[in-house]
């Protein structure tokens, strides 16, 4: 088994072993149900050893929700990435957010973003995978009874507090496995978690500005600020990113 495949299995009980009160009414573990097309990611891209981890903050819904991958927009999965994968259903399927797997129509504009920069600056998977990563850093998306996504943060300090152990231990030992110089918080969140969890080890934690169209900085050119981010944590030297900018 490959050991990014076992760490995401152990993740993946531990996650499903804890409880959620309200506000949260619904809680989805693509982990578990879009199993194959995740552990299909994990499989063919999670090679070690890495020189940069980017790490996200927890599944959207029109994104990993669906795919199982982080990010993962179903056109950028399926089109760029090159993975397909049946995709069942939550335990508890929020009626107002159906999961569609690769049939779901709804692209997820973060996904496009991030994986849409990384083909216009690496050209393909393998120029980006042979020397990066993405991870999401909880796999669980919290929905509300009305629909609305509740991101981990914002999740009572005692339910937090346990979900953040198991995600911990998940991300240090992803990073033992791929052994990266710098861990990458896509926005601040993820930063934050990045450096408690990664606190002793040696890797390296920096940030970059989260891709989602409710930030109205990165609806004034991620693409550009995304550059900028990985040139200052000095990730982009040596020519190996293109100059060229890539807009959707």
């Amino acid at each position: 088994m490959h050991p990014l495949v076992r760490i995401s299995r152990r993740l993946s009980a531990e996650a499903d072993a804890l409880e959620f009160g309200p506000p949260v009414a619904h809680v989805c573990n693509p982990l578990a149900y879009a199993r194959e097309p995740h552990e299909a990611y994990l499989a063919r891209y999670g090679a070690a050893p890495k020189e940069v981890l980017l790490v996200g903050m927890n599944p959207g819904p029109f994104g990993m929700a669906q795919t199982g991958v982080p990010f993962g927009d179903v056109a950028m999965v399926r089109d760029f990435l090159g993975i397909e994968g049946a995709v069942g259903r939550p335990v508890r399927e929020h009626p107002k957010r159906p999961i569609h797997g690769f049939a779901c129509a709804r692209s997820e504009v973060s996904g496009t973003r991030l994986w849409g920069w990384i083909a216009a600056r690496f050209g393909s998977p393998a120029g980006f995978f042979a020397r990066f990563f993405v991870v999401n850093y909880c796999p669980l998306v919290f929905l509300e009874a009305s629909g609305r996504n509740r991101t981990p943060d914002k999740l009572p300090a005692a339910e937090r507090d346990r979900l953040f152990a198991a995600c911990d231990r998940a991300l240090a030992e992803t990073a033992a496995e791929l052994k990266p110089r710098i861990a990458v918080g896509i926005g601040a969140f993820a930063e934050k978690r990045c450096a408690e969890a990664l606190a002793g080890t040696g890797v390296r934690v920096g940030r970059m500005l989260h891709p989602s169209p409710a930030s109205p900085a990165a609806n004034a050119g991620w693409e550009r600020q995304a550059d900028e981010a990985l040139r200052a944590l000095g990730i982009a030297g040596g020519g190996r990113l293109a100059p060229r900018s890539f807009h959707r």
